[in-house]
């Protein structure tokens, strides 16, 4: 099936994503130090090659690709998911940089999750081909997945604030809404 253009051009800002995202993990898995946070660069990163490889494949080939991207269950790891105030450590950015620390590994791998989950979503959301648009959903989740994960290795390390809303906040919030009744079904 041939590709529209739009979809082409996307496809190909998504690949040139995914070379930065691959190149800077082979980079990271050399300097990281903290053991949980290498592995879990270590389990992702074949993940992400498959999906730029399946890109590749969708961008040479009129029929695209059979294979499907495996989507990580969601995995928490972290007692709760809203827990009290942690003690957050305080960062600033280095002006003279020979090799990144964990901190700032975590932080560049979690930004670029965000960063190409949200494009993923958008070109999704554009796509006609039906295989592309599904693709292109999964790699949407297994980002979202894989941010979930490092987030939580960074909430565990201080590097990531995480605490429940004010009470007097979600009151106020939920005091706006009202629930609305389903209508009847319409024949």
């Amino acid at each position: 099936m041939q590709l529209a253009a739009h979809e082409a051009q996307d496809l190909h800002e998504l690949a040139m994503s995914c070379v930065n995202s691959i190149t800077n993990m082979a980079c990271f898995m050399n300097a990281v130090q903290d053991a949980e946070l290498k592995a879990i660069l270590q389990k992702h990163f074949p993940l992400h090659i498959q999906d730029y490889n399946m890109k590749a494949e969708y961008l040479s080939k009129p029929e695209g690709t059979a294979a499907k991207l495996p989507v990580p269950d969601l995995a928490q790891t972290l007692q709760s998911y809203v827990q009290g105030p942690t003690a957050v450590s305080p960062v600033a950015p280095r002006t003279s940089v020979q090799l990144f620390n964990d901190r700032e590994i975590a932080t560049a791998y979690l930004l670029t999750l965000k960063r190409s989950g949200r494009e993923y979503a958008w070109a999704a959301m554009e796509m006609s081909n039906p295989g592309l648009r599904t693709f292109l959903e999964d790699a949407f989740r297994m980002s979202s997945r894989h941010a979930y994960e490092v987030w939580q290795w960074m909430v565990k390390k201080g590097y990531y604030p995480l605490e429940p809303a004010a009470q007097t906040t979600l009151n106020t919030l939920g005091g706006m809404y009202q629930t609305v009744q389903q209508p009847a079904a319409v024949h």
